[in-house]
């Protein structure tokens, strides 16, 4: 466990289903359920990346004509595996989809909730992008070679803000510390339930550097009043002037995909219709003017496709958290 962690989400016990009081879920087999009113959950705040994937989704699927009466519920904590609790309960609803993604398969693995993801049926992975290394303007640190010494001289004196224990932003800083080979344990995380309030922290000089998406931060980025030092991706992305660790030393990169899962139980011609209300959505031109917009980026693939992602994710991300000592 790391040295010193702030505001993290206090694993008690779940949340009822109370939190799914408003969801107006049909019971399986009736497939004019999704069509009429699908509920789309995103386990996280209003805000954040999960939320964004679910809003810019319900956005295109009512402008289109594509589902009647599409529904974000939000449903927060311990990096969406408070949501993934609740849409597990929803065996067999066909008109119920949760966003997932890296953060959540981490999440699973750090809390041994005894969850799995490879339980829920996919649907399609939606939408990737890369995190970023970012300080302060007037930061001492240039680059990611200056921030590193610092690191390795002193690991705990130097703070490091991200996304929940588990999170996408946590693995990245354990790879950091790895590639650095700094002990785990002496590794200053402190994790907040959103970038708004990673943001916070770092303008006001509370810690040193932050982890989020480059989206998240891209504004005060572009604006100056952030400095990027390296961006996750294993390689330069077009239009993005941010150097990846790979190139400056470190042998690291991470995705941070998402995508959207069905509750266990939805099978057959329910599964098709859930395919096809995503197939018809992200086919749209509005869909791709959010992909441009977010700075995500996106491949075809099937609910199959989809399944072997998430089993061989599942594996890598359980991996790279014991390598990593999370």
């Amino acid at each position: 466990m790391w040295k010193r962690i702030a505001k993290g989400v206090a694993l008690t016990a779940l949340v009822p289903v109370v939190f799914l009081a408003g969801v107006d879920a049909h019971q399986s087999g009736s497939i004019s359920g999704a069509r009429s009113g699908l509920t789309i959950i995103a386990p996280a705040s209003a805000g954040g990346g999960w939320d964004a994937v679910a809003r810019e989704l319900q956005a295109v699927m009512r402008e289109e004509g594509i589902v009647n009466n599409p529904q974000v519920v939000n449903i927060p904590g311990a990096a969406g595996t408070i949501g993934l609790s609740q849409a597990m309960q929803m065996q067999g609803h066909d008109d119920v989809l949760l966003v997932t993604g890296t953060t959540m398969v981490g999440g699973i693995e750090v809390n041994q909730l005894g969850q799995d993801l490879t339980e829920t049926v996919p649907v399609r992975r939606l939408a990737d992008d890369y995190m970023v290394l970012a300080v302060p303007a007037e930061s001492p640190y240039q680059t990611l070679e200056d921030f590193t010494s610092a690191w390795q001289e002193d690991p705990g004196s130097v703070s490091i803000g991200g996304g929940s224990l588990g999170g996408t932003e946590h693995v990245l800083s354990g790879l950091m510390g790895q590639a650095a080979d700094i002990d785990p344990a002496d590794i200053n995380y402190i994790a907040y339930s959103g970038g708004g309030e990673i943001l916070t922290s770092m303008l006001s000089d509370s810690i040193d550097a932050g982890i989020s998406s480059y989206v998240e931060f891209g504004s005060q980025i572009e604006a100056g009043s952030m400095r990027a030092l390296a961006i996750s991706s294993p390689e330069p992305i077009p239009g993005v002037d941010v150097p990846t660790f790979h190139e400056q030393g470190l042998d690291l990169d991470l995705v941070n995909w998402r995508g959207v899962v069905a509750p266990p139980g939805v099978e057959g011609d329910a599964l098709e219709e859930l395919d096809a209300i995503i197939s018809e959505t992200t086919a749209t031109d509005s869909w791709q003017e959010a992909l441009e917009r977010n700075q995500w980026t996106a491949e075809e693939n099937s609910p199959a496709d989809f399944a072997q992602f998430i089993e061989e994710e599942t594996s890598r991300i359980r991996n790279v958290i014991e390598q990593a000592g999370l």
